[in-house]
């Protein structure tokens, strides 16, 4: 059998996966760029708001480069087993892209719920290549390690090494490796980020499959890179049931006019993309899943106007289309860390909408 084109696949993926939203008619997307204010669509009903998303979700897919959207993921690979302290440890070989191989981490708590909700952890950057999934068990500075967290809530917890970073990190200077590769896949006709996230999207099906998981209470969550990425895949894939990002919701007219795009890495630029979408634009395919973003006024990679515009433009489209109560985004007093009352909402968060079975 011919095999289908990669738009084929994904306009196939797109309409029988069970994560795609309502069908409908197509509303205008208001796409805007530069100076411009991002145009917030016109209420409407909720078929029509979700054919619009499902829209410009395809648009965003769009963006991010050729992607081997014919691969099928082949067996996964367990490598070992460990014992901790109130969770199994499985470390993984992933089959994703049919490119290189995967390494992964899967948490499996000792107390969980039958099936248990599934988080998948997406490590940060910080020039911090040799480091990847290992921030799960070790943490960093600017944010103590999650692992113990997971294992108490009962979290079954998906973490791989992106593309560069850990155990994928290929050349011994990691700024160069990322570098190079960004420049290579340009050649190609593709994307750093969106290989990156296609991955993670992979990541994401591999973590519903697990017999031990509940696919309908599935979330993400990151900080910094994490962050970004976490919201990029809330945005791409609504199976995502809760995203919470720490310290990257990070407006980009904002960090252009602040002549701040040196603060993030190269993995961050997506060619074209202004052209088509703002950071609030993409922020607003999640509605109405809950949200919560918590971030720093001192932090140079997310200047405190262009999280204050993108809290503004979202409020109005969870109340409209969803309830106000299911997204909150925050601004606090600090740099670029993760601070004691940020995790403490993020622990509220993570209990009432995937710990509780309800999500009340």
């Amino acid at each position: 059998m011919k095999p289908l084109s990669v738009s084929s696949n994904r306009r196939e993926f797109l309409r029988n996966s069970a994560a795609v939203m309502a069908s409908g008619a197509i509303v205008s997307g208001g796409s805007s760029a530069g100076d411009e204010p991002p145009t917030q669509p016109s209420q409407e009903s909720a078929a029509h708001f979700a054919a619009h998303q499902e829209a410009r979700r395809k648009e965003l897919w769009g963006l991010l480069g050729d992607l081997p959207w014919q691969h099928r993921p082949g067996p996964v690979k367990l490598v070992r087993t460990e014992k901790h302290d109130g969770y199994t440890l499985e470390r993984l070989v992933l089959d994703l892209n049919g490119e290189e191989p995967v390494p992964a981490l899967l948490l499996l708590p000792d107390k969980r719920q039958t099936p248990a909700p599934g988080l998948l952890y997406i490590h940060w950057h910080g020039g911090m290549y040799g480091l990847g999934k290992e921030q799960l068990l070790k943490g960093v500075e600017a944010q103590p390690a999650y692992a113990g967290v997971c294992a108490e809530k009962g979290l079954v917890t998906l973490a791989i090494d992106s593309w560069c970073f850990g155990e994928r990190q290929r050349e011994a200077d990691g700024h160069t490796g990322e570098e190079d590769a960004f420049k290579r896949m340009l050649w190609k006709g593709q994307v750093l980020f969106g290989k990156m996230m296609f991955d993670e999207f992979r990541a994401l099906d591999y973590l519903a499959g697990r017999a031990e998981v509940d696919p309908q209470r599935l979330g993400v969550f990151g900080m910094s890179m994490g962050s970004t990425k976490a919201w990029w895949l809330a945005a791409l894939d609504p199976r995502v049931r809760l995203c919470v990002d720490v310290c990257c919701l990070t407006d980009f007219d904002e960090l252009i006019k602040t002549q701040a795009l040196k603060e993030h890495g190269i993995y961050y630029y997506v060619p074209s993309l202004l052209k088509h979408f703002q950071t609030a634009q993409i922020n607003e395919l999640i509605v109405p899943r809950p949200r919560l973003s918590v971030n720093g006024r001192r932090d140079p990679l997310t200047p405190p106007a262009g999280v204050e515009k993108i809290r503004d433009y979202l409020m109005p489209l969870y109340r409209s289309q969803g309830n106000q109560r299911d997204c909150r985004i925050e601004l606090y007093d600090s740099a670029h860390v993760e601070l004691p009352e940020m995790r403490r909402l993020v622990l509220e968060w993570l209990d009432r909408y995937l710990v509780e079975p309800s999500g009340a």
